[in-house]
């Protein structure tokens, strides 16, 4: 599950920036970036990199020294095992859409290649990805991310220069783009500037409370490592992340009639028809590379909170190493099924990635937080804010929109149900995990 928590900086770097560093990224920012300029991007890359530095900052090293094996643990050490319970289900049931988003990726990657049918590229795929998460855990993907990390970079470096020279240089490509599209900023109304913060909030505090996250960081070799490894895995992202958008303005520079159609195989498509066939290799390779990376640590942290947090404590009897690596390895398998059922159902990309988060924000990050930060904080001031916040995002994304995403009210009530379960509850402060706690 982490890897005998010996990784070194480079692996534990690359292993952070392999994150989120897939279809997302490659397929569904650079879809939306020509539709809606940087504005539309913000989820994805500003507000990946924003987690990365954040969890850096104030997670990685309080929860590091706690020697926990999954972020399911740290619920039970910090507020006991009913709460670990109920975050678990919060926890584990997010990733089958960001693991059907990967699935779809690859299956488009294969169709345009190939010509395969989709679902059959989704099914191989998914195969591919499950066999070595299944074998080797998060020492085989610690390994294959640093390997594929060297060739996503490689591969996106070659294509932008490649399609640079053809547009006749970056100054080319960028004169032509509309001054709306560079707009970063919200405009002056109220419901622009909490849109805006919204799409920073989805992945930038949506995914502190991963697993996934969790689990990379929490391989490192030390504390340290874990969080200077954020920090330079936030950088690299925000760097390599800026090429696929580069990538996009130079195909409508080029080859404006890609455009037409589904624009998440804008960039697939005009490789295959307008490049040198090592191009092509280059970028496929580098885009399987980046989603393959993306999506077996996605198969994982599921199955380690279902087998561990879920499972085990149900069964009701101490377990050993090799039992829980049976479950786990079992909870793999569950999660690739599922996840392949619904990528067959469900094809867009970005939104698949967006959903998944937008969970976690509204029920796991005022307990994880506020557990950290503060002493009063207790189990069931978490499970009312995991609770509340999840109703309260049913209500106002399906029964009475307010006319802003619904993710804001939502996270509100989580911590405000956080701040008033637990003063209602308790008179005495429990201690706050660091220093005090160890496993």
């Amino acid at each position: 599950m982490l890897a005998g928590r010996s990784l070194p900086m480079l692996l534990s770097s690359s292993a952070l920036f392999a994150t989120w560093f897939g279809s997302e990224t490659v397929f569904g920012a650079s879809s939306e970036f020509l539709d809606g300029g940087l504005y539309a991007v913000i989820e994805d890359p500003f507000g990946a990199a924003l987690c990365l530095i954040l969890f850096g900052l104030f997670f990685a090293r309080k929860l590091y020294n706690m020697n926990l094996l999954t972020l399911g643990d740290y619920f039970e050490v910090r507020f006991g095992k009913k709460t670990e319970l109920v975050a678990s289900i919060f926890l584990a049931p997010p990733y089958v859409g960001y693991i059907a988003a990967q699935l779809v990726a690859m299956g488009l990657i294969l169709h345009v290649v190939t010509g395969m049918e989709v679902w059959i590229g989704i099914i191989v795929s998914a195969g591919v990805v499950t066999a070595y998460t299944y074998i080797g855990g998060m020492w085989a993907i610690s390994v294959t991310d640093f390997v594929q990390s060297i060739i996503i970079i490689a591969g996106l470096l070659v294509l932008s220069v490649v399609l640079s020279q053809q547009a006749g240089g970056v100054q080319a490509v960028l004169t032509e783009v509309h001054p709306e599209n560079f707009r970063f900023l919200p405009r002056g109304n109220w419901r622009d500037l909490v849109t805006w913060l919204a799409a920073w909030s989805v992945l930038g505090l949506g995914s502190i409370p991963s697993q996934d996250v969790f689990q990379r960081s929490m391989s490192s070799g030390s504390a340290n490592t874990a969080v200077r490894s954020c920090y330079y895995a936030a950088i690299l992202y925000l760097t390599v992340a800026m090429l696929p958008l580069f990538i996009s303005l130079c195909t409508k520079h080029l080859y404006p009639h890609q455009l037409q159609g589904d624009t998440q195989l804008t960039l697939p498509r005009m490789v295959m028809e307008h490049t040198h066939v090592a191009v092509q290799i280059m970028f496929f390779g580098s885009l399987l590379s980046a989603i393959m990376s993306t999506t077996s640590s996605a198969v994982l942290a599921p199955a380690a909170i279902f087998s561990k947090n879920m499972v085990q404590p149900l069964l009701r009897k101490s377990m050993d190493d090799r039992e829980i690596l049976v479950l786990t390895r079992v909870s793999v398998l569950l999660f690739s099924l599922i996840a392949t059922i619904m990528a067959m159902l469900r094809s867009n990309i970005y939104e698949l990635v967006g959903e998944s988060s937008i969970l976690s924000l509204v029920t796991l990050f005022a307990p994880l937080t506020l557990g950290l930060y503060w002493r009063r904080a207790n189990g069931i001031g978490a499970v009312w804010a995991m609770i509340l916040g999840f109703l309260a995002w049913l209500v106002f994304e399906f029964v009475t929109p307010l006319g802003i995403p619904s993710l804001v009210p939502a996270t509100l009530v989580s911590l405000s149900a956080m701040v008033v379960g637990s003063w209602a509850s308790s008179t005495q402060p429990t201690p706050s995990p660091g220093k005090d706690v160890l496993l």
